[in-house]
């Protein structure tokens, strides 16, 4: 008989999984007392490390007072107004507004909706067409489905959400061209500013601004879908900073909170907000989630957030991949492995061949990566140490060999 607890991403019949029930920092330990260095932050969130006691003490204050309460009209609560405060005050949209929820992917759905929404408020309804780019990664609901460029998380669901259209990661040229085939009928370009989950690939010089002129030119909102990027991983607190491009709609989760809590959103700007602010009355935005500006999540925030600051860890992320990218460099100069690339505190070395059996080599050694295809992930906390960073590299090298 299986397990009762059917893990996502994983074979349904696999039985052999790493119970884990501690962790401090860097490192994590399992049921038989065997430690592991976590150079995948979880999965690319857990940017302040384990065992935080500051964001433990957060959540177990506000549950104390107030566990949990909807934030439908008319209810709000402190937490979630100062979490949401803290969010666009750090984001490139500082006179913008939050909406809250639990997951990427719930917030991927939500910004695919209000993008459409936007426009047919102002009498475009035609407007419902998205531009997606090959390995973007946007979660696992419908539409985040539907959106993502990795072409087996599309297959077996049966029909998707339509009107997307999937154009190379890299080719700025074949953007154009898609945006202007559809121009009367396109709603957005949903871009992740540096592509995670799809194989860590950063843009191409430019890719990111040009993308915003193409969006100007054609009427459409550009989404930056910033789950992985946000909060410190590329060295500024969003990727838009880092490429220096300005979003019309951002979502954000994983790092927000370093995992401690699930709590996600999306930014909108002024100029979708003023859209929605000046409908006449009655109007209602149609959309959210029971968990919504939970208090003891948005709690978490609050502490993650503040933690982040007192400690200036997005300002770790560049000293961070300095010594990766060294460590990789090397590898690759040894000819262990083929390239690698990376831009902050996100990092993968490219093998040329199936990663997964040199993941289960490092994994036995005590250190946790991610296969991708042909190429190992790491995108650890932000608070590694040197010695840390070098033993990643160093089991690596020897899971090579």
């Amino acid at each position: 008989m299986p397990r009762a607890f059917l893990h996502p991403f994983s074979p349904p019949t696999l039985e052999d999984y790493i119970s884990l029930v501690r962790g401090e920092g860097c490192t994590l330990w399992d049921d038989t007392g065997k430690s592991y260095l976590d150079a995948m932050a979880s999965l690319w969130y857990c940017q302040v490390g384990h065992g935080r006691a500051e964001i433990i003490d957060a959540v177990a204050d506000q549950m104390r007072n107030l566990e949990a309460y909807n934030t439908f009209a008319p209810f709000t609560n402190p937490a979630a107004e100062e979490v949401s405060a803290m969010i666009v005050e750090r984001s490139p949209l500082p006179d913008g507004r939050v909406f809250l929820c639990c997951s990427g992917s719930e917030a991927v759905d939500t910004a695919l909706k209000i993008a459409r929404q936007w426009h047919r408020l102002r009498g475009d309804v035609e407007r419902q067409a998205t531009i997606t780019r090959t390995n973007g990664y946007h979660g696992t609901n419908f539409g985040g489905t539907a959106a993502q460029g990795i072409a087996p998380n599309r297959e077996g669901w049966g029909d998707l959400v339509p009107h997307f259209t999937e154009v190379p990661h890299d080719d700025l040229e074949a953007a154009a061209l898609a945006m202007a085939a559809q121009e009367d009928r396109l709603a957005a370009v949903i871009s992740e500013p540096l592509q995670g989950a799809g194989g860590v690939w950063p843009p191409p010089e430019g890719y990111q601004e040009g993308l915003r002129r193409l969006c100007d030119t054609h009427g459409a909102l550009l989404i930056c879908d910033e789950v992985i990027c946000g909060f410190g991983r590329t060295g500024e607190w969003f990727g838009a900073q880092h490429y220096g491009v300005t979003p019309d709609i951002m979502t954000f989760a994983k790092g927000v909170t370093s995992g401690y809590q699930p709590l996600a959103g999306v930014i909108l700007s002024r100029r979708v907000c003023d859209t929605f602010e000046t409908q006449a009355e009655g109007f209602m935005l149609r959309t959210g989630y029971t968990y919504s500006g939970h208090p003891a999540a948005c709690a978490a925030g609050v502490a993650n957030l503040k933690l982040m600051d007192a400690e200036g860890l997005p300002g770790r992320a560049p000293r961070i991949g300095e010594r990766l990218s060294a460590g990789l460099r090397a590898l690759a100069d040894d000819g262990l492995i083929t390239g690698y690339r990376g831009t902050g505190a996100v990092w993968a070395a490219e093998l040329g061949r199936d990663a997964a059996g040199v993941r289960a080599k490092i994994l036995e050694a005590g250190v946790i990566v991610r296969p991708i295809g042909t190429a190992l992930a790491m995108c650890p906390p932000l608070i590694i140490s040197d010695a840390e960073i070098d033993r990643i590299i160093d089991t690596m090298a020897t899971a090579l060999r």
